[in-house]
């Protein structure tokens, strides 16, 4: 409860002069070179060391989302890297901030989206015609549907593709995949356009239905995101173009404000 000035309580970590306990494991007995970063991240999420396929997938889609190029949230980083070489943190910051709705935080929203229609569909409504009606909702509404998109990729998003493809392999495509596919095979009829399913609608699909935690869903997009910045952040420093990328911002828009400099 917000306020409240009783004992608090974590059941993540504890640290003692002599020992560090974390989830009930002892990092330098228990953990350090036993287990991997992936592991010890879903452990540290829920308590549990992961299943075969939840780190499978896990690390699958850790490495598919890490990089894809001078997108905005790189920029950014360099940008600001290039402002104070000296702090790296701000540079990755500065990239993380921009993890919302349209770009990288789009995951959450999707498994939001597909969770509210698994739902519907557990307690006995037919799968095609919810999701025809969710989707149809979101475009009377005028909204996008998560997951779905793409400014490069078309006809089809590779990733997507073949991390839906693994899943079919290893048996791990559930009731959130089978929702993800329904509303796919509406939303090209129903946008009246081509829709692109791009990794972020897989991405939730997937871990949901290999039970991670829905609150952890774009905290996905945000860990593989920064050791992607953190990579831009070091060639900034050995190969800069964080200026460059500025000017070129300045040099493609126009003025149309009052009284232009006179030699604009």
């Amino acid at each position: 409860m917000m306020g409240d000035k009783g004992a608090g309580a974590t059941a993540i970590a504890k640290a003692s002069r002599t020992a560090i306990r974390i989830r009930g494991y002892d990092l330098c007995d228990d953990l350090m070179g036993k287990v991997d970063f992936s592991s010890f991240f879903f452990m540290h999420l829920t308590g549990k060391m992961p299943t075969e396929n939840q780190l499978f997938f896990l690390n699958a889609l850790l490495v598919a989302l890490a990089e894809h190029g001078l997108t905005p949230s790189a920029q950014a980083a360099r940008m600001t890297l290039q402002a104070g070489p000296d702090a790296m943190q701000g540079a990755v910051a500065a990239g993380i901030l921009g993890c919302g709705s349209v770009i990288l935080g789009s995951a959450e929203t999707a498994g939001q989206f597909q969770a509210e229609g698994v739902k519907r569909v557990l307690a006995g409504e037919d799968r095609a015609a919810v999701a025809r009606e969710m989707v149809q909702s979101l475009r009377d509404s005028r909204k996008f549907l998560p997951g779905f998109g793409h400014p490069i990729h078309k006809p089809v998003d590779p990733r997507a593709v073949r991390i839906l493809d693994l899943a079919d392999e290893r048996g791990a495509a559930g009731e959130h995949v089978a929702f993800l596919r329904a509303c796919a095979d509406v939303a090209d009829e129903i946008y009246g356009r081509p829709m692109v399913m791009n990794l972020n609608g897989p991405l939730p699909a997937i871990l949901l239905d290999l039970d991670f935690p829905p609150a952890a869903l774009k905290g996905i997009s945000i860990l593989c995101r920064t050791a992607g910045l953190i990579g831009h952040c070091v060639e900034e420093l050995e190969r800069p173009i964080g200026f460059r990328l500025a000017h070129l911002g300045d040099q493609g828009t126009k003025y149309d404000g009052p009284n232009p400099p006179e030699d604009l």
